[in-house]
């Protein structure tokens, strides 16, 4: 969505219900973030709109970027969002192969997620348990680790469920919404 470099479009403030409204939004999806919501929308702050190519509003407080939306999609968390709260999120890993592909901006095939190196819900693998238990569904929005790194490099949206992943194990698995290094990524709000 964000392979080029992009420029900000208007900067508007959003009104006071509007920002309840985005708030509530969140939370619902993404319930875990509720402990930390006072400090990621803070209710005396004011929350930004910053207008970008192709219908994409980024929601932003100050200079620090936290959820983008295209058009009524979803809300998507900004990957430095993840980064501070990265056990709040769905992810997946991906193994070393696929990370080249997926900082370019191509669409994550399944083999990256159930070749040795990926993790998928409910893995055996997956010692921890970081990657839940629950297996997700298509249109879910998913944050994607890499194998061996410590943080995410891409947030997408599942265009198959896991629970199907795990049996064909091939097709497009994930749509990139936002990695490491695109436009997005390097976008100066500043």
């Amino acid at each position: 969505m964000f392979k080029k470099d992009i420029t900000p479009g208007a900067k508007s403030k959003v009104k006071s219900s509007a920002q309840r409204g985005i708030r509530s939004k969140v939370l619902e999806q993404y319930p875990l973030l509720e402990p930390y919501i006072d400090d990621i929308m803070p209710k005396k702050e004011q929350l930004d709109l910053v207008k970008l190519p192709d219908r994409v509003s980024l929601y932003t407080l100050g200079a620090t970027p936290l959820f983008f939306q295209h058009m009524d999609d979803p809300l998507m968390p900004h990957l430095t969002l993840i980064h501070r709260y990265p056990s709040c999120f769905n992810r997946l890993r991906i193994d070393r192969g696929a990370i080249r592909f997926v900082l370019s901006g191509a669409t994550l095939m399944v083999p990256g997620l159930t070749s040795p190196g990926g993790r998928l819900p409910d893995d055996d693998d997956d010692e921890e348990g970081i990657y839940g238990e629950e297996e997700l569904d298509a249109g879910e929005v998913v944050v994607i680790e890499s194998e061996g790194k410590e943080t995410a490099c891409m947030v997408g949206v599942l265009k198959m469920g896991t629970e199907e992943m795990k049996k064909v194990k091939k097709g497009q698995a994930c749509e990139a919404g936002h990695y490491l290094g695109d436009g997005l990524w390097q976008l100066s709000l500043g």
